[in-house]
């Protein structure tokens, strides 16, 4: 079955190298390595940028496909994926199903001026305190209460999810959206779950 993760395109004395959303790391890898000889080919002078678009990736297969043209050719290729999480790494926005991610467990408390990072899905097992950050690249889930900063879906992409046992932010934010949390008077109703409905964040 013809593998089609990656197509290789001229325009405009750039080179586009388009990865398919669908795309798994070994698609990626094995596709890159088959195209490797038209890319050489397309290649001609030194000056040609070579652009990787399409599907946001990790840093794992961004340093892969560097690997894969580098062994070949000197370039130094350019990525419209983030390079890192967060809001003013967020070059656009998309949306990926989060029901299989990486995930990243972390044992105990988040205290005031700690950060937790992962490219995946985050899973505490603790309370995230104010002052502390949480930064995911897919889902948070804590099983405690979400007190500092929580993003989710920290590279833009908006099926990302926050859950805790108790949200108490004050503000939470989901790919490039953010949402100031408002306190409630009924003390008997908590906020437990975020995510982005019609192009907001909702929390419930």
């Amino acid at each position: 079955m013809e593998n089609n993760s990656v197509s290789i395109n001229l325009k405009q004395n750039e080179i586009i190298i388009k990865i398919s959303e669908q795309a798994s790391k070994e698609e990626i890898e094995e596709c890159m390595k088959e195209k490797i000889g038209q890319l050489k080919r397309m290649y001609k002078e030194e000056t040609t940028p070579i652009c990787i678009t399409g599907k946001v990736l990790n840093r794992e297969e961004i340093e892969e496909i560097k690997k894969i043209i580098n062994t070949e050719i000197d370039v130094d290729v350019q990525f419209d994926s983030p390079k890192e999480l967060g809001l003013a790494g967020i070059k656009k926005v998309y949306e990926r199903d989060t029901k299989e991610s990486q995930t990243l467990f972390h044992r105990g408390a988040l205290r005031c001026g700690q950060k937790l990072e992962y490219e995946g899905s985050i899973v505490i097992m603790g309370d995230v305190n104010g002052g502390a950050e949480v930064i995911a690249g897919e889902n948070i889930i804590i099983l405690g209460t979400l007190r500092g900063l929580g993003h989710a879906g920290a590279k833009g992409n908006r099926k990302a999810t926050i859950a805790a046992t108790v949200i108490e932010a004050p503000q939470i934010r989901i790919s490039n959206l953010v949402k100031e949390v408002e306190e409630t008077a009924n003390t008997a109703k908590k906020y437990t779950y975020a995510s982005i409905k019609e192009n907001e964040i909702v929390i419930e």
